[in-house]
């Protein structure tokens, strides 16, 4: 498992092959399942499977989390999170690649 330190000093996991159920997302994102459904109508994060039976990538721990702060430090809804979700998540990978780019 591919797991790095978050600025809250709590581990995130990261490694897109990580399957957790919906119960485990809510411990290791420290949020309610009511606010995790949320997440996934408003398209935020996509489980696999049906309903009950979601399995969440462990990306979607990041996802949630960076939503999560974005709600409680900014006061951002749900819609305009997940536009900066997307939008953070398109400057990391243009910078990857212009890091790539740059390397050769």
């Amino acid at each position: 498992m591919n797991e790095r330190e978050t600025g809250e000093g709590t581990p995130a996991i990261l490694d897109e092959t990580i399957e957790l159920t919906l119960s485990e997302l809510c411990r290791a994102s420290g949020l309610p399942a009511d606010h995790i459904i949320a997440l996934v109508e408003e398209g935020i994060i996509e489980p696999r499977g049906d309903v009950r039976s979601w399995r969440f990538s462990g990306i979607c721990v990041r996802r949630v989390r960076r939503v999560y702060s974005m709600e409680r430090d900014l006061g951002v809804n749900l819609a305009g999170a997940a536009l900066a979700i997307d939008l953070l998540e398109e400057v990391e990978r243009l910078q990857a690649r212009l890091r790539r780019l740059e390397g050769d």
